[in-house]
């Protein structure tokens, strides 16, 4: 290696960089690496979801009473038995207009709660806290809270205390559905164990959006409040506003826990999911009709998914706006 003098003192030549790869010993590192931290989420999606989603389309197909081994081939009788069953079908179209209506409601709900909480000069990261504080707590105790202490009916709870200051009678809030009150209770319920996560949605699509799109309409005499609201924030969380939407029509499908809880072994007003836990471990035990439920009810999800996403342009790039 050459030298060069400076002072009297041998100064070493620069090192030339080396345009070599990186040695394969540092990406072998990263590859284990990554499925030491990936591994065991993998391992539980496939034990707990793919195994389950594939051992339910298995029991469809057989007559599966009281064993999830079953031996005879039924092929699709338990889906026609499903198909055929009056109470799961109105539960379907039931919860299809309560989907129509949770939906939009929890929407704009959130949507409203971001706008006022990002609008806020001081305490705003209180008050973000404070509203998504009810997602963290688990549907089952809500269910009891709202049961037991809001709308339990007698003249002590605090829907009927309320309402007594006005010379309300008191309203068997979750009894036979005549008027149905009991959907109420399920979309307050609703709203509020699930208005917080999405409301943290929009705001983190609020602060993304450039200022400078509202000093511009400011420029072009655009008044504050409903008119950059219209065309300006609305526009911008389109793409937030479709995933929230989505996931939303995905939840509303999959309620089971609030509806188990509150109204118990009603035969009305009762979710998908419930009707398929009556057929699968009621009495009958029909694992295998269960199972034809559960695959039904899977391909209506995607499909309303797969519409509401093509109606919203769910997916596009912004080349095709």
């Amino acid at each position: 290696m050459s030298t060069t003098t400076t002072r009297g003192v041998a100064q070493p030549a620069p090192a030339k960089v080396s345009k070599d790869r990186p040695r394969r010993g540092l990406r072998a590192g990263s590859t284990f690496n990554f499925w030491l931290f990936t591994g065991p989420f993998l391992i539980g999606l496939i034990v707990f979801v793919f195994v389950p989603i594939g051992w339910s389309i298995y029991l469809s197909f057989f007559e599966a009473r009281f064993t999830v081994t079953p031996s005879d081939f039924v092929g699709f009788e338990n889906y026609t038995q499903v198909l055929t069953d009056v109470d799961f079908l109105n539960s379907l179209v039931t919860f299809t207009v309560f989907a129509a209506f949770i939906v939009p409601t929890t929407w704009a709900f959130s949507l409203g709660l971001a706008l006022l909480v990002n609008r806020l000069r001081f305490m705003r990261a209180f008050f973000r806290s404070v509203f998504f504080l009810p997602t963290a707590v688990s549907y089952v105790a809500a269910s009891l809270i709202w049961k037991m202490s809001i709308f339990n009916g007698v003249r002590f709870g605090l829907a009927n205390t309320v309402l007594s200051w006005f010379g309300i009678d008191n309203i068997a809030w979750l009894a036979v559905p005549d008027p149905p009150w009991y959907w109420l209770v399920i979309v307050t319920l609703r709203l509020w164990l699930q208005s917080g996560f999405y409301m943290i949605l929009f705001i983190a699509a609020l602060q993304n959006i450039p200022r400078e799109l509202y000093e511009a309409a400011a420029i072009d005499g655009a008044k504050p409040g409903w008119q950059t609201f219209r065309f300006i924030t609305l526009p911008q969380l389109r793409a937030t506003s479709t995933a929230v939407i989505l996931l939303l029509l995905v939840a509303a499908y999959q309620a089971f826990d609030e509806f188990f809880n509150l109204l118990g072994k009603a035969t009305w007003g009762q979710p998908p999911l419930v009707e398929l836990y009556k057929m699968a471990l009621g009495e009958n035990q029909n694992y295998g009709a269960g199972s034809a439920g559960a695959v039904v009810l899977t391909m209506l999800i995607c499909v309303v998914t797969l519409l509401q996403g093509k109606i919203m342009g769910f997916g596009r790039g912004e080349e095709s706006k």
